[in-house]
C-alpha cells in the first residue's frame, strides 16, 4: 500500500470521529452554481444540509441550498428544529416576484393545514409585500430566506428587504421544500442529504 493510499485510508477512519464527512470538507456544485459548505447567519454557524436543482416543466428555475445548525436527513427533525436555518435560492432564470411568491403560497397551501394557514395569513401577506419589492429576480440573483421560530428575513442579492415577525411562518415556509407534498420531490431528496 502506498503512503498516499495509507494516509487516505487513515483520514477516512478519522473524519467520522470528528463529526465530518469527506463531502463536508468542500463546497459542492449544482448546475454550475458553487454552494458553500458553511456560513454564518443569524449569529450562528450554519452547515450545508443539502443542495439541489428546482426544475419546472424541464426548465431549470433555481438552485436551492439549505443551511442548518444541526444537519439531518430527517425532514421532520428539520421542520421541528428550534434553531435558525437559511434557504438560499440562486436563480437560474428570470422570474418576476409575483410568480415567485405565488409558487411559495401554493407550496404553503399544499403542506400546511388550513387552520394553521389562517393564523399565518397576516405574515404570508407581509411576505408577499416584501417579495414585491424584489420586482424581477434575474438569472444569477440570490434570494435568501433566514428562518427561525419567530421571524423570516428576506434578502435579495445581499440586501435585506425586510422581516416578517410571525411565529411558525419560517417552519411553514421550509415545508414548501421538505413537507409531505414538496414543490419538487428530487429537490427534497437533495436537500436531505445531511
Amino acid at each position: 500500500m502506498t503512503r498516499i493510499k495509507k494516509f487516505l485510508r487513515q483520514a477516512s477512519l478519522l473524519l467520522p470521529l470528528l463529526g465530518m464527512t469527506p463531502s463536508s470538507l468542500q463546497a459542492v456544485e449544482v448546475a454550475g452554481v458553487k454552494v458553500e459548505d458553511r456560513l454564518t447567519a443569524q449569529g450562528a454557524t450554519l452547515q450545508l444540509n443539502g443542495a439541489g436543482l428546482r426544475t419546472k416543466m424541464f426548465f431549470k428555475v433555481y438552485v436551492a441550498a439549505l443551511y442548518v445548525t444541526k444537519p439531518s436527513t430527517s425532514s421532520r427533525q428539520l421542520l421541528e428544529a428550534p434553531e435558525p436555518s437559511r434557504m438560499v435560492l440562486q436563480m437560474l432564470r428570470d422570474v418576476d416576484a409575483d410568480t415567485l411568491f405565488n409558487s411559495l403560497r401554493d407550496g404553503l397551501r399544499a403542506n400546511v393545514p388550513e387552520a394553521e394557514l389562517v393564523t399565518l395569513q397576516a405574515g404570508v401577506d407581509q411576505l408577499g409585500a416584501l417579495m414585491a419589492t424584489i420586482g424581477q429576480a434575474r438569472s444569477g440573483d440570490t434570494i435568501v430566506l433566514d428562518l427561525d421560530m419567530e421571524k423570516v428575513v428576506v434578502s435579495h442579492n445581499g440586501e435585506v428587504r425586510g422581516q416578517v415577525a410571525a411565529p411558525r411562518l419560517g417552519r411553514a415556509l421550509l415545508s414548501i421544500w421538505l413537507g409531505e407534498h414538496p414543490v419538487d420531490d428530487s429537490l427534497k431528496k437533495a436537500l436531505l442529504r445531511g
